[in-house]
């Protein structure tokens, strides 16, 4: 039996400048729905990802900022951390370790994210 991970909560004070801040990131905006007062429905996914992520008005009960460690997987460490800081994300600076390369920011609620190389660019 497959089991695929499709959708990951991010928990968000603002959901318009959270869009805005992913899709400066470089995710895509796959749906914005408003379902009622007290629902609305954000989904967005990185380029080449099969899983997106998700996020609004009533769709989880953490607390904005407290999700941790979301890594995404690029090919070209240097390239990935150039566009992003391009674009205006505050990236931290490329940080080699024997298991990958890695790069971290945050979105403006404090949830934080990691970009991996997997291969080490020492090597």
């Amino acid at each position: 039996m497959d089991i695929k991970l499709e959708l990951i909560g991010v928990p968000v004070t603002d959901v318009d400048r959270a869009k805005a801040f992913y899709e400066r990131v470089g995710f895509h905006a796959d749906h914005d729905v408003t379902v009622s007062e007290d629902i609305r429905f954000v989904q967005m996914t990185p380029p080449g990802s099969a899983c997106s992520i998700a996020f609004g008005k009533g769709i989880t009960e953490m607390t904005p900022g407290s999700l941790d460690n979301m890594q995404v997987v690029v090919d070209d460490i240097e390239r990935a951390h150039a566009e992003l800081t391009a674009r205006g994300v505050e990236a931290g600076e490329i940080e080699d370790l024997p298991w990958g390369s890695f790069v971290y920011f945050a979105d403006p609620d404090g949830n934080r994210w990691t970009v991996q190389q997997k291969e080490p660019r020492n090597r």
